[in-house]
């Protein structure tokens, strides 16, 4: 199935922004390109007029930039199968579509939208499938031709065939059939002469020599309007291999379209540049998107995009439908970043930084990186832990947490004083300050939690920081001592 190169498409119709479900497809077929040494193409299915969004194809196109899905022929690439576009291909299909008629494969149909909601409404009442009852089926030649030239407006229908059924050797699935009986007659050209995605998506595949078709499992039921095509235009169809549906992370219906947040401000992202804006790494996505619904064995999560390239198969997709999984996602991209190097992560933090009206200077940045790279899960997440290190002055904050457990308001002067005359004559370094603060609180009779409580809160503003020692040596004696005092005059204005 994969010995040869494998010509695969990415062929997205651009009315929304680009979803996870479609970002793995589009990994899927980059990574079926790459491990057999084909072509990866990509190509722009704006037939829908009506639904088509321009700003869809950019965030398209920086999504897959975003996660490496660098493409071989197509949009902004070319490639000697173009036009990429399909409303640029219009010709081409008018041809195909002429020759399908003269063969008597396909048919005009001069039904009004008032007499098809009609037939489908009757239908349903019947207790049957909406659907197309083939008024238009049996019209002679003749009159077709001539209510055409008199200007009636038309669609044109494939004519399926009435009675057998069609298989389907789908390269996840095995075999699928389906009884014609069931299936309905599709427009293929609509009355404004577009053809629609099932009869542009065969000429377009077959045209652009494409061996492997990979879609959602929700194209299983359109598979006989395009073999049927393919049969009746004479063409050898590519492999096909439906992709199992991504499930909500409650495993009980489909990802949603849509993003949510929680009560708690928490962002459940379903767009790629929603994922890109809150700082997952494209490594990491790029491993997770592979493994929902693929994997390489029971127990292999972690692989570099060149392990998946290598490893990856269609024979190791599953046909089940796998569920999203936030935490795991998340799990992954702490592990990817806490595997950068300090000057990578430091260089992809200062954007959010800047995100955020934090003017952070590199060199500073590259002392604290290490401080927060273990805390991490999402490069957002950066600002919020590293905004004091960058203040002239801290916001003002509860006096009532400078107090440490076990001890009261009381207490903190006298450990206050006791830090500035320690850090007024330490070594500030992170081992000098370490051992000068672990004797000090020793001399004071308290646990080193005690005694730092109070320190974190005048230095940074807050009970959780990074690591105290590293804090307080990329501060500065100057800094430091100077909060310490500011903590102090604030205990004094509230006595």
């Amino acid at each position: 199935m994969t010995d040869k190169p494998a010509r695969v498409r990415y062929a997205p119709s651009p009315t929304g922004y680009f979803h996870v479900g479609g970002a793995r497809t589009a990994l899927y077929d980059y990574l079926l390109a790459r491990k057999t040494g084909g072509s990866f193409i990509l190509r722009i299915e704006d037939t829908d007029q009506k639904r088509f969004n321009p700003d869809s194809v950019a965030d398209l196109l920086d999504g897959l930039r975003f996660l490496g899905l660098d493409w071989d022929e197509g949009v902004e690439v070319g490639g000697e199968y173009g036009p990429y576009v399909q409303t640029e291909r219009l010709e081409i299909y008018q041809k195909y579509a002429k020759q399908l008629l003269d063969a008597g494969h396909v048919y005009r149909c001069f039904c009004t939208p008032e007499r098809l909601a009609k037939v489908n409404e009757e239908r349903q009442k019947a207790g049957l499938n909406p659907g197309y009852d083939r008024h238009c089926r049996n019209l002679s030649p003749e009159e077709s031709e001539a209510r055409a030239a008199a200007g009636e407006p038309f669609t044109i229908r494939i004519k399926i065939p009435l009675t057998g059924s069609i298989t389907l050797h789908d390269a996840i699935r095995g075999d699928i059939t389906i009884e014609n009986e069931i299936v309905n007659d599709a427009v293929l050209v609509k009355s404004n002469g577009i053809p629609t995605y099932h009869f542009a998506v065969v000429v377009d595949d077959h045209l652009m020599e494409i061996t492997h078709v990979l879609r959602g499992e929700e194209w299983v039921s359109s598979f006989p309007i395009h073999l049927h095509l393919y049969d009746f235009l004479g063409w050898e169809p590519p492999v096909f291999a439906h992709l199992p549906v991504i499930l909500n992370p409650a495993g009980k219906g489909k990802m949603s379209k849509r993003e949510t947040r929680a009560p708690d401000g928490t962002v459940y992202p379903v767009f790629v540049h929603t994922f890109k804006e809150l700082g997952y790494l494209p490594e990491a996505l790029f491993n997770y998107l592979a493994l929902v619904g693929w994997s390489y064995d029971d127990k292999t999560e972690i692989m570099t995009r060149e392990e998946i390239i290598e490893r990856f198969s269609l024979e190791r997709v599953n046909s089940s439908p796998a569920a999203w999984d936030y935490d795991k996602l998340n799990h992954f991209n702490g592990m990817y970043i806490r595997n950068l190097s300090v000057p990578d992560l430091t260089d992809r933090l200062l954007p959010f930084l800047e995100k955020a009206g934090i003017h952070a200077d590199r060199e500073t940045m590259l002392k604290i990186t290490p401080l927060i790279q273990e805390r991490l899960t999402i490069l957002s997440e950066a600002a919020a832990k590293v905004d004091f290190f960058f203040m002239d002055e801290l916001p003002d904050f509860d006096p009532a947490l400078l107090v440490p457990k076990k001890l009261t308001m009381a207490d903190v002067p006298a450990i206050l004083q006791k830090a500035h005359t320690v850090l007024a004559e330490a070594e500030f370094t992170h081992d000098g300050l370490e051992k000068a603060l672990k004797a000090a609180a020793a001399e004071m009779g308290l646990k080193a939690g005690q005694f730092y409580q109070p320190i974190r809160v005048a230095t940074c503003g807050r009970k959780v920081a990074p690591p105290l020692y590293g804090t307080l040596e990329v501060l500065g004696r100057e800094t430091v001592l100077r909060r310490i005092e500011q903590a102090q005059l604030r205990l004094e204005i509230g006595d």
